[in-house]
């Protein structure tokens, strides 16, 4: 299930993790990844293809009020989106050659999208105070793009977030 189909979350925004496919990891390897970042985290629904290999997971971080769809991409779709982001890239930086970053992001053919949700507030609870907390998202980027040995990318704003 993905969480546009939860209305107590709201989407809001798309981040990527982009590396080689041959790095792509298994599922219990993602699985094993995010519990350990958190026990606060609940997996929903993890798949994996038939060799065992990550497809998608849903994490939910109740405390944060937030919630992650994750999913795996690879081919002709990747690459054209890494060869876009590769100009947005050099033109944050400044540097019309790219730095080693970029170049990285231009070899990439596979990539984790990373769909953060925002618990909505109950419209019933007068006290209600809940606050988006970017902190799930982060923590899972990171640990994503060190796993893969990938770059973590905000595409909205042009910039890398995580490089390992």
């Amino acid at each position: 299930m993905s969480m546009f189909e939860n209305n107590r979350f709201r989407w809001r925004e798309t981040y990527f993790v982009l590396f080689h496919s041959h790095r792509r990891p298994k599922l219990k390897k993602v699985e094993h990844l995010l519990a350990t970042l958190s026990e606060r985290y609940e997996l929903i629904e993890p798949t994996a293809d038939d060799q065992g290999r990550f497809e998608s997971v849903t994490l939910i971080s109740p405390d944060d009020f937030a919630a992650l769809d994750i999913c795996y991409t690879e081919g002709a779709e990747v690459l054209e989106q890494g060869a876009d982001l590769v100009q947005e890239l050099k033109s944050a930086c400044g540097d019309p050659s790219g730095s080693a970053v970029v170049q990285r992001v231009a070899q990439c053919d596979a990539r984790f999208d990373v769909l953060h949700f925002e618990q909505v507030p109950d419209p019933t609870d007068d006290e209600s105070d809940e606050m988006l907390d970017p902190s799930a998202l982060l923590l899972v980027l990171g640990a994503l793009a060190k796993l893969t040995g990938g770059i973590a990318i905000d595409p909205q704003a042009g910039a890398v977030l995580s490089d390992e």
